[in-house]
């Protein structure tokens, strides 16, 4: 396995970051998660974007894409696989000790992991903690991921694969690391990003191939809703048969179906597909 790190491809037991790397030592940094298909990573302009959006909110130096471009080439070229999960980490870089930033500039690296294909449905369940939608880094994809850390683990202990949040006023979010969407009366529903939940690509996506309709819904909605699924970079569209207690037979719905055949189609049709 070989990874990019600092300009470099090196192998995977080479790869070296400081210990005094500000990620590390207080997680000053952002990161994308890109879906990769025999080589061919997905949505890659959108990715770079929200990337230099998430660096701004930091004061981080503007990520060169031309770089960062370059850099997956080659880590794709290094590491065939049918389908892999692409990781950008782009921080702070060697720091004192602390909250300030030091001036050597950013780390970037680049690595690439083998995944399996996701289960069409799964099992989600809800958190008692909150999303701050008025945080400084709201809407931010940055690695301090420790909240969702715990509450994935959470998921797990009871056989659910996403913990879902609501935010400091009881309204639906996201997942810890997906976006969600609900039927009702068979329309399409996701909270809006003011709800606080990251911007992802594959609900915007969604959201413009589907029509989905962007509204504040209360938490409670997921124990009422027709149909629920979610979207993330791996997991595409996927549906939700079990919410915390309540079984949704017949998962994936109709509306749920649609979507996952829309976002196949459309996704393989164009696997750059920029913003409007």
């Amino acid at each position: 396995m070989k990874l990019w790190v600092n300009g470099a491809l090196v192998d995977a037991e080479d790869a070296r970051v400081s210990v005094f790397d500000h990620g590390l030592t207080v997680g000053d940094g952002i990161f994308e998660t890109i879906k990769a298909v025999h080589g061919q990573p997905f949505a890659l302009t959108r990715h770079l974007d929200r990337l230099t959006r998430s660096a701004a909110g930091l004061n981080l130096p503007e990520p060169d894409h031309d770089e960062i471009r370059h850099a997956c080439d080659a880590v794709l070229a290094a590491n065939p696989m049918p389908l892999g999960r692409l990781r950008l980490t782009y921080t702070g870089g060697l720091s004192p000790l602390g909250s300030d930033r030091g001036e050597q500039g950013p780390t970037l690296v680049v690595a690439l992991g083998e995944s399996p294909r996701r289960p069409d449905t799964t099992a989600v369940i809800t958190v008692p903690w909150t999303r701050n939608e008025r945080g400084a880094l709201t809407g931010l994809k940055t690695t301090s991921y420790a909240e969702n850390v715990v509450a994935l683990a959470k998921a797990r202990e009871r056989g659910a694969s996403e913990a879902l949040f609501a935010n400091t006023v009881g309204q639906l979010c996201e997942g810890t690391g997906s976006n969600v969407f609900v039927v009702l009366d068979g329309e399409l529903h996701t909270p809006p990003v003011s709800s606080g939940c990251l911007a992802g690509i594959t609900r915007a996506l969604t959201v413009e191939w589907t029509g989905a309709k962007e509204t504040d819904l209360p938490l409670d909605v997921l124990h009422r809703a027709e149909e629920i699924f979610l979207t993330s970079t791996l997991r595409d569209v996927q549906a939700v048969h079990r919410v915390d207690g309540r079984d949704l037979t017949g998962a994936p719905g109709p509306v749920t179906a649609k979507a996952m055949r829309i976002f196949d189609e459309r996704s393989a049709a164009d696997p750059d597909p920029r913003a409007r």
